[in-house]
């Protein structure tokens, strides 16, 4: 069958949110003494429950910490970092080529719908997507599991053949691929030293490989 929609991850995928997250959490660890190693950190990337840096900051230090004040802080430097953040390499272009083809587009994320609307707003791309489908904490749908893939697909009225996942970490390839559907895999800082050869293809950039390229291989 022909491909006829593009499922995209958000965080990491679309906008780079996984490292200023990962930034944000490496420096109160580091204001705590700690070192928050990125294989630890990957265990939460993609999916929901796989990590708490709160939690198992606490598990190092000595003294009490308050979660609440540290959390809200942690929040305020990740937006500040992530506001800075644009589209990533490609992106735009492939959401270009995908209108001017009349390919459907859809955003499948483990994250919550607010975070999603809020940059979406931010980078003016709120609008044109044909679904926005997100886990919204509730870890019984979050990658690696297919569920959130199987729902946009649903959705969309595709079938696995005839989409192709665009995702940026090994939970999020999993789910793509536990759902039946084509693999594209394009790591961003945070998640180019993880294990991506789930995927079907691994891309430096989607600016590497322009979208009608990439159909002509996934066909």
């Amino acid at each position: 069958m022909a491909v006829r929609g593009l499922l995209f991850d958000f965080d990491g995928l679309i906008v780079d949110t996984e490292s200023t997250a990962f930034a944000a959490w490496r420096d109160v660890y580091r204001e705590h003494g700690q070192e928050l190693e990125l294989e630890r950190w990957s265990a939460g990337i993609g999916t929901l429950g796989g990590f708490d840096p709160m939690h198992h900051l606490q598990e190092l230090v000595e003294e009490p910490l308050d979660h609440q004040v540290l959390r809200a802080r942690v929040r305020e430097h990740e937006l500040t970092l992530v506001d800075a953040e644009l589209l990533r390499p490609g992106v735009a272009d492939y959401l270009a080529d995908a209108e001017r083809l009349d390919l459907r587009k859809a955003i499948v994320s483990s994250g919550s719908r607010e975070w999603i609307d809020r940059n979406l707003r931010r980078l003016e791309r709120l609008y044109g997507w044909d679904a926005i489908v997100s886990a919204d904490r509730d870890e019984t749908r979050a990658k690696p599991l297919p569920t959130l893939y199987l729902e946009a697909l649903e959705m969309l009225g595709l079938e696995p053949s005839e989409a192709i996942a665009l995702e940026d970490s090994p939970n999020g390839v999993r789910a793509a691929k536990a759902a039946g559907i084509f693999c594209v895999a394009v790591p961003n800082p945070t998640t180019a030293s993880l294990g991506l050869e789930e995927a079907d293809l691994v891309l430096n950039s989607l600016a590497s490989m322009p979208l009608p390229e990439l159909l002509r291989v996934a066909a």
